[in-house]
C-alpha cells in the first residue's frame, strides 16, 4: 500500500489502542508515557486523551505544546506524529469523546473533579508499513 492518505491510516489504526505521548519536561527532558485513545479510531489528525489536570504532562503541556504519538500496530505497522497539544476543560467536548470504559478511572464521568482532556493536533505523521514508509503533513 504505497502512498497511504489519511484515510488508509486510520483504517490501520483501527486496533491500536495506546499510543505513546512524549512531552517537554521543564528541565528539557523527554518524558513519554502511555495513553488509551479510547477506541476513537476514526483518526482525522486529532487525538484525544483524558488524564488528571494536575498531572505532570498537563504542566509540560502547558509549557511547551509540541508533542508526539507513537503507535505500534502488528505486521510492522508503527506511527510517529509529531503535533500540538492543548488542554481541554470543556464537558460539552469530554462528552464527545467519553466512552463507558473511562468510568473505570474517572468515577464521576464528566463530572470528575480535575478531569482534564489532552487534544492533540496532528502536524506531521510518519508511517511505516513494512518495507512501505511515508509522511502526511495535516492542515
Amino acid at each position: 500500500m504505497s502512498g497511504m492518505s489519511l484515510s488508509d491510516l486510520s483504517e490501520k489504526m483501527r486496533d491500536i489502542d495506546i499510543a505513546m505521548l512524549a512531552t517537554h519536561t521543564d528541565g528539557g527532558a523527554i518524558a513519554a508515557r502511555p495513553m488509551s485513545n479510547n477506541r476513537e479510531v476514526d483518526y482525522d489528525g486529532d487525538s484525544c486523551y483524558f488524564t488528571w489536570d494536575e498531572s505532570r504532562m498537563i504542566d509540560d503541556i502547558k509549557r511547551d505544546p509540541k508533542v508526539s504519538l507513537t503507535f505500534q500496530g502488528s505486521n510492522m505497522f508503527s506511527v510517529a506524529v509529531e503535533g500540538k497539544a492543548e488542554v481541554i476543560h470543556d464537558k460539552k467536548q469530554f462528552e464527545e469523546h467519553w466512552t463507558p470504559d473511562l468510568d473505570e478511572w474517572f468515577a464521576d464521568g464528566i463530572d470528575t473533579k480535575g478531569l482534564a482532556m489532552i487534544k492533540v493536533h496532528a502536524e506531521r505523521i510518519h508511517y511505516w508499513n513494512g518495507e512501505d514508509n511515508g509522511e502526511l503533513t495535516v492542515n
